[in-house]
């Protein structure tokens, strides 16, 4: 899938060998100089994972784990990266697309559900995105477009700004080079801003540094059991504190699935490969590749996301007085109040089944005792003792606004809404802009004209639907979000299988297929990575009810299918030559 432009084209290629060459003959620094002025996909990969989801995974990471596991966003990049290293060896070693690899030398059925997969999740993932961008001026950046109207032509303003950065994607290779130089751009200021925010609190003295870094240490039992601080405000609750230690744990589990999943999604295994072969990259260009993603990928996300951990987790773990001073003030209508309430609830009806209807009938405006259910349970909550009322507020989530205010005293109104803000949007604006590029590859395998300029801008622009999010997200949310999620959730381990069995398949790779010593390690890296992202899945399905269970028995049925049809495939006697 090679740039349809001419002369311009070859002549980057022409100055790319040569500096490719020169690379070959420098120490690492020389040659990590000069392949970061070729890089480009790796900031693709990095401008997608820096979005909302990343954001909201670091920042509940840190609401309810503290610095215990600063570790875990790192882990989870380092394991992608080791996935997308392999993809890249493969696209680049074969040069042809992987959607037409995967399916000739593993399974049409793994490939096409692979292309679906992306394709649902870029739609879906589009319309949070816009939203969170509006959230972001309206409530960080432009107060003065909180309004109806303002929703209006932020989202329009968004959806011409992302438009046109994709339009330049398709207008050659210079077209991809002032893209690539726009995405890097807005990768450094979203990690800037979050760095900036660390060293403001650094500077005032508020973190504990020899905490944090404990906490890149990783300690398993946290996977399964509350972390200290919680666990101790759990034990002060009496007879409750084993019910509070389950709540904890389960609360614990999904912000970790949450954190790692938004580290790699299935939509990234898509982009990458894609992009490399849009440069007109080939086999010279390998080293590059694993270069590319280590610096645009690992670098920002570990800073970023890191960076957003440490901010929350010093300001709201195991803390409970912000949420008690907005339930005193009676302002209902912020989150940290509804999530307090929700499980000041739950707390309630495990009393006994009186409590249990009580809460019901509460809840529920068409109930005939809603009114006097209504009185009976505020009187409820306000007879909760104090032990239990403190460890709801600890558990009730806060938002990156929140976080944005309590930096107000450090470093003043004005610079912590806009560091925060800024940095939020563009999380959301680069998200945006690779889902739409990234559809408009999977459009064009879909209907089978992969090299065709205008079939990618007509697939580009069918996530655009996004632009409704700021008005439709939070109503279409529970439909859309967990089937998504939970197909990408399963596809991913498949993806990952996947080009572990064509890394190891010389039918596909023919002489290119590593030998010795560098097959071990790859497939060593390799199976370590899909088996964790393996145990992702199955830990996270297992508790989603029907849809996981069904889920669960789809990752398993296209588990087998990828075996089978490597194996099958192996015994063909006439495999690909390199």
């Amino acid at each position: 899938m090679n740039d349809s432009s001419s002369g311009p084209a070859d002549s980057v290629r022409s100055h790319e060998d040569v500096l490719l060459e020169r690379a070959a003959d420098k120490g690492p620094l020389g040659k990590a100089a000069i392949y970061a002025r070729l890089s480009g996909p790796g900031w693709l990969q990095g401008a997608i994972t820096l979005g909302g989801g990343s954001l909201a995974g670091a920042l509940y990471l840190g609401v309810i784990m503290g610095f215990n596991m600063m570790w875990l966003q790192p882990v989870a990049m380092i394991l992608g990266v080791i996935m997308l290293s392999a993809i890249s060896y493969v696209a680049l070693s074969t040069g042809q697309r992987p959607f037409e690899t995967l399916k000739k030398n593993i399974s049409p059925v793994l490939a096409w559900a692979w292309l679906i997969a992306t394709m649902m999740a870029n739609i879906v993932w589009c319309l949070p995105q816009f939203s969170l961008g509006t959230a972001a001026v309206q409530q960080n950046l432009i107060p003065a477009l909180d309004s109806g109207t303002g929703k209006v032509i932020i989202a329009v303003v968004m959806l011409i700004v992302t438009s046109t950065v994709v339009w330049f994607y398709n207008s050659g290779s210079r077209g991809i080079r002032i893209f690539e130089l726009i995405l890097k751009a807005m990768v450094g200021v979203v990690v800037l801003s979050f760095f900036g925010v660390v060293i403001a609190m650094s500077l005032e003295g508020v973190l504990d540094w020899g905490k944090i870094f404990a906490g890149f240490v990783p300690n398993l039992s946290y996977l399964f059991q509350p972390v200290p601080e919680l666990a101790d405000s759990a034990a002060q609750t009496g007879d409750f504190a084993d019910w509070w230690t389950a709540k904890i744990a389960a609360i614990q589990k999904d912000r970790i699935i949450t954190a790692f999943a938004t580290a790699v999604g299935i939509n990234m295994t898509f982009l990458l490969p894609y992009s490399m072969l849009r440069k007109g990259w080939g086999v010279k260009h390998r080293g590059l590749a694993i270069f590319d993603l280590s610096i645009g990928l690992i670098v920002p996300f570990v800073l970023a996301t890191g960076c957003v951990v440490i901010a929350a987790a010093s300001q709201f773990h195991g803390s409970y007085a912000d949420v008690m001073s907005m339930v005193q003030a009676g302002d209902d209508k912020a989150k940290e109040v509804g999530d307090y309430y929700g499980f000041v609830d739950q707390r309630i009806a495990e009393t006994g089944e009186a409590e249990k209807q009580l809460i019901a009938a509460a809840a529920d405006p068409a109930s005939p005792d809603h009114s006097q259910a209504t009185e009976k349970r505020q009187e409820l909550r306000d007879a909760l003792p104090e032990a239990d009322r403190k460890v709801a507020a600890m558990l009730a989530g806060r938002d990156n606004f929140a976080l944005a205010g309590t930096l107000e005293p450090l470093v003043g109104k004005t610079v912590a809404q806009t560091l925060f803000g800024v940095g939020v949007l563009g999380m959301a604006i680069s998200t945006i802009i690779i889902l739409m590029l990234i559809n408009g590859f999977a459009f064009c395998e879909l209907i089978g004209t992969p090299d065709n300029q205008t079939m990618h801008r007509i697939g580009s622009f069918i996530p655009a639907i996004g632009v409704l999010g700021p008005f439709y997200w939070a109503k279409a949310a529970p439909a859309l979000a967990v089937p998504t999620s939970v197909i990408g959730g399963a596809m991913l381990p498949i993806a990952y299988l996947s080009f572990l069995l064509l890394m190891n398949s010389r039918h596909a790779l023919g002489a290119s297929m590593p030998t010795g010593a560098r097959r071990v390690w790859w497939n060593a890296l390799m199976i370590f990575a899909t088996g964790v992202a393996t145990f992702g899945s199955i830990w996270s399905l297992s508790s989603r009810g029907t849809i996981g269970m069904v889920a669960l028995a789809l990752l398993g049925v296209m588990l087998l299918l990828g075996v089978v049809g490597f194996w099958r495939k192996q015994s063909d006697e006439h495999p690909v030559q390199s």
